[in-house]
């Protein structure tokens, strides 16, 4: 175990954890350097934990926000994709707890369309412990633990373009803190920044982000900008997550960099979306807590139901959240024509050959 880390974690500790009138803040290279003795195992668990709280709880600065996303950057199997333009869809890793995800059948949606999409996830983590895309990955029969490269060869592949990728497989130091966050029980730091690793870029690569709170998306769009990628669109969705609601009006900004670009307050009618309800619910009878693998089995029936044309919520959920990707990247103009184009793929089934 290394002395240096030891006496800078000590220095660190003994700065932001003096209480709410003293604690002082630490710039970007003792963040970054003290996260990534964190991420070496070269931190015990106790000290570990009051990094993360105490930085919570006199709220972190951008600097520091950004010293430990490089931190992890640093600490990640990164890969460059031979693909003009690639997205990152960055659904929170604690999953859902409450609706069926849709996002997992936006990849094979979005790489149909041109547009070859990584999504990225783990098995279960707090504050939700819900359902994550590895378990609806893994519900359709396929690798969830394959490597980075493996991983840039399926997005490389003209007829898959797309794949799931396990933060065990990208950063082996952030994954064996999961034990760690589910005893801090609250949000870290980490949960802001870990969606934001892209461990797969292209020559152009879009991170799609979902948000609750108002004030996050230019916090979004600097870290998107910190960790290399080149445009961000903050969606504010359903559960933190990347699909907005389907019964009623949800801001979307699009970002080049960290500049706005543009904002939308976007109406699901405009879209002939009409639906009563903003989200798929769980069925009754199934609890998150102890039938995620049949709730991964209905969702992976909805999904492919979807991308076989069925209409319904799920198919709609897709036109939605497809149409404003393609149109932060510029494949559609607007969102009608946009629209248009997710419809002719989903009505097409030419989606569903690509869930291999």
């Amino acid at each position: 175990m290394s002395t240096d880390s030891q006496a800078l974690m000590k220095s660190i500790i003994q700065r932001v954890a003096t209480g709410p009138d003293l604690s002082k803040d630490i710039d970007f290279e003792e963040a970054k350097n003290g996260m990534q003795a964190i991420l070496r195992g070269e931190i015990d668990d106790v000290q570990s934990a009051i990094f993360l709280i105490a930085l919570r709880m006199k709220r972190e600065t951008m600097e520091e926000n950004q010293g430990i996303l490089a931190a992890i950057l640093a600490e990640s199997d990164q890969q460059s994709v031979d693909v003009d333009q690639l997205v990152d869809l960055g659904d929170p890793y604690s999953g859902y707890n409450r609706s069926i995800p849709i996002s997992s059948f936006l990849p094979p949606v979005l790489a149909e369309l041109g547009l070859p999409t990584v999504i990225h996830s783990l098995d279960a983590l707090s504050p939700k412990f819900g359902l994550t895309h590895r378990h609806i990955v893994q519900a359709l029969g396929l690798s969830v633990d394959h490597s980075t490269a493996d991983a840039k060869a399926r997005l490389e592949d003209a007829s898959i373009g797309w794949s799931y990728i396990d933060q065990a497989s990208y950063c082996e130091g952030l994954h064996n803190m999961v034990g760690l966050r589910d005893r801090v029980i609250k949000r870290t730091v980490i949960n802001t920044v870990e969606t934001l690793i892209g461990p797969l870029r292209g020559r152009k690569t879009h991170s799609i982000l979902g948000y609750v709170h108002k004030p996050y998306p230019p916090i979004y769009a600097e870290l998107v900008k910190s960790s290399g990628m080149d445009s961000a669109l903050l969606v504010r969705g359903v559960e933190g997550g990347v699909i907005p609601s389907l019964r009623q009006k949800g801001l979307m900004v699009s970002y080049e960099g960290n500049i706005e670009k543009d904002r939308v307050d976007i109406e699901p009618a405009s879209l002939g979306i009409d639906q009563d309800m903003r989200a798929i619910s769980f069925p009754a009878e199934m609890d998150v807590h102890k039938d995620i693998p049949a709730l991964a089995q209905y969702t992976v029936k909805l999904g492919k139901a979807a991308l076989a044309g069925e209409k319904g919520m799920f198919y709609d959920g897709l036109v939605l959240s497809a149409s404003l990707v393609l149109w932060h990247t510029k494949k559609a103009q607007t969102l009608p024509q946009a629209a248009e184009m997710v419809r002719i793929v989903l009505d097409s089934k030419k989606a569903l050959d690509r869930l291999r």
